[in-house]
């Protein structure tokens, strides 16, 4: 088996499984972990991706498919999987499940697909809690780690309420959890992300796009200047973003660290938007409306 020392213990094939492994965050987070020395499930919805990691050649890397946390039963099937498989190896339990997967796309409240925002909510916030309450078993008996991966979501911000929202609900789930969970010493981590260089990331322009030409016309004219603003000014901050390599240093480093922070911010404006969560809430709106 593989030892390496990284951080503050050894990592030697502890087990791992993170969602959203297709690309982005959750494909350089999986490929780091495997590369430390660890055991990774990595959740991806298509084939094609799973042969993708496959062909990365790392010996500890599991692609774990289909899961689409949309889908309850996804989530239940990913995670008796993962009993299994540990079952098979011998390991004693889980040592840490992380919650990556989402996406969301950019739009005014008052345009929001609601079918989209109903299946934003079971894959970025249902989802994710039906893993923990069916992994939570194996997370005990090996001492594990919750860890969320999140955007600052406590900060307002236009045209990505959908996107914030569910990460709102997520900082509650986690703290709740951190509380909930005391007596088995298993910490909930919230990894909170800027502007991070990803696929879902970089389409801002096409998305928008597709908000101004699908929208019932009428209200759609009411946003549009303010819409081809945005996007704009958003192209300007995508080519700050930072890359997600670095959110996947962040993830190794809360998962070996002996006792690891509840909050570590990355990225691209992320200590700006954890600076104005420490202002009075009026405050930090009425910065934001006169930003906006």
């Amino acid at each position: 088996m593989t030892m390496r020392r990284v951080g503050g213990r050894v990592a030697g094939g502890e087990a791992v499984l993170i969602t959203g492994c297709s690309s982005g965050i959750g494909r350089a987070a999986a490929s780091a972990l495997a590369e430390s020395g660890f055991t990774v499930f990595a959740t991806v919805r298509r084939e094609s991706d799973a042969e993708s990691l496959r062909g990365l050649n790392l010996p500890g890397l599991v692609p774990v498919r289909p899961v689409d946390l949309a889908d309850p039963e996804d989530a239940s099937q990913a995670a008796a999987f993962v009993a299994a498989e540990l079952g098979r190896r011998g390991k004693n339990g889980l040592y840490a499940l992380v919650n990556n997967a989402g996406a969301g796309r950019p739009a005014p409240v008052e345009l929001l697909p609601l079918a989209e925002l109903h299946t934003e909510l079971r894959a970025r916030v249902l989802g994710p809690l039906a893993l923990v309450q069916g992994l939570l078993p194996l997370l005990r008996r090996a001492g594990g780690r919750i860890v969320w991966i999140m955007t600052p979501a406590l900060v307002p911000m236009p045209y990505v309420a959908s996107i914030h929202a569910c990460d709102f609900a997520v900082n509650l789930i986690a703290r709740t959890l951190d509380i909930e969970l005391k007596a088995w010493r298993i910490p909930n981590i919230m990894i909170r992300c800027g502007g991070i260089r990803t696929p879902a990331g970089l389409r801002t322009a096409s998305d928008v796009e597709a908000v101004l030409r699908n929208g019932p016309a009428d209200r759609v004219a009411l946003y549009d200047g303010a819409l081809r603003k945005w996007a704009k000014d958003m192209a300007s901050f995508d080519g700050k973003r930072t890359d997600a390599g670095k959110v996947a240093e962040v993830l190794v480093r809360a998962l070996t660290a002996r006792k690891p922070s509840r909050r570590y911010s990355v990225g691209h404006m992320a200590k700006a938007a954890a600076f104005l969560e420490l202002l009075p809430q009026p405050l930090t709106d009425r910065i934001l409306r006169r930003r906006f």
